[in-house]
């Protein structure tokens, strides 16, 4: 096996002291006063004597390993995949490496990802938390791990979190329905206890509510996660049956979206002549749907640049009050949308 790379191996090839290359290597020249030529010539001879730093011992040293655990609800879901990007490029940029996974709204699987991002010994979390994980968010507080949430959070546990406002993206959108006189407005949900779509489903209602029309609990519908396809088609479809036939839809988020377009696609109801539609969040999808959707943007480089700035500022102090960010979103209208013909 071929001998490891030291820092002395590259301070005697170049005739220098340890020190001096340590400096280098570790970007603080400037503090040791080395000049701009040297650190060159010792990072470019580090390369060619193919140095690798031991990480374990630098940790050990410094008491961080300079990386983050990011755990994600549904890095399928475009909203999570851009946020997880944003965030490695960010962290990047401040000399942190990303370790991701995706929980997919199991808290199970979180807490296994968690554990194992643990053993990693990442500096710091940043979670978007899939229900029934208060307990694990807790149990890393109490461990002293720096943790921030995103895009859902508790309530009832004093963290640093970021979301979107939600009621107030949802309201905008069932309002601007109703404005393109649509007044039977259904939404399809997750059945989930999660503070973000219970945000989405009062936004909803509040919305009908000021426009004066009665909410009837027949419009809201919920899916599993579990039965996500088989929910999704049986609530589209008692939607739009004779009894109740409403005559526009707020999806609460793009996935839910996405597979209500087949149902309704398949049963000859034209958008937006028969139903108009707006959704929470995008999908490239969209697009491709022969009229492109209206639908709620959120933020997502503020939400992922934001989420990296409160771990950094978690994990340099651990005794400072949590910050919680709430972040405005925007409605970008399509043809999904357009008013009726004539007002029922």
């Amino acid at each position: 096996m071929d001998k490891k790379v030291s820092l002395k191996d590259i301070a005697n090839h170049l005739g220098v002291s340890t020190a001096l290359v340590s400096y280098a290597l570790n970007h603080r020249d400037k503090e040791a006063r080395v000049g701009a030529d040297m650190a060159e010539k010792i990072r470019k001879a580090a390369a060619e004597l193919n140095y690798q730093p031991n990480v374990i011992a630098k940790s050990l040293k410094s008491g961080k390993t300079n990386t983050i655990g990011l755990i994600v609800a549904d890095i399928s879901n475009p909203f999570f995949s851009n946020i997880a990007r944003i965030i490695e490029d960010e962290a990047r940029k401040h000399g942190y490496i990303v370790i991701f996974g995706s929980s997919d709204e199991s808290a199970e699987k979180s807490k296994l990802l968690i554990d194992v991002l643990l053993n990693r010994q990442v500096d710091a979390f940043i979670i978007a938390p899939s229900e029934h994980t208060e307990k694990q968010i807790r149990n890393l507080q109490k461990r002293k791990v720096p943790v921030v949430l995103i895009d859902r959070y508790f309530p009832n546990i004093e963290t640093d979190f970021i979301q979107t406002n939600n009621f107030q993206a949802a309201y905008q959108a069932v309002d601007h329905l109703i404005k393109n006189r649509r007044e039977k407005i259904g939404m399809v949900a997750y059945d989930t206890g999660l503070l973000h779509m219970r945000e989405r489903i009062e936004g909803y209602k509040e919305a009908l509510k000021d426009n004066g029309i009665r909410f009837k609990s027949d419009w809201l519908r919920k899916v599993s996660y579990q039965h996500f396809t088989r929910d999704v088609e049986l609530g589209i479809k008692s939607l739009i049956e004779p009894t109740l036939r409403v005559d526009g839809f707020f999806f609460a988020t793009n996935t839910i979206a996405v597979e209500s377009l087949k149902i309704i696609n398949q049963s000859g109801f034209k958008v937006p002549d028969d139903l108009a539609i707006v959704s929470f969040d995008e999908s490239i999808a969209f697009d491709f749907f022969y009229s492109p959707l209206t639908y709620i943007r959120q933020s997502v480089e503020e939400i992922g640049k934001e989420a990296v700035k409160l771990a950094l500022s978690r994990i340099a102090d651990k005794t400072k009050k949590p910050t919680s960010v709430v972040i405005d979103a925007s409605l970008v209208v399509r043809s999904s949308s357009k008013g009726a013909g004539k007002k029922k």
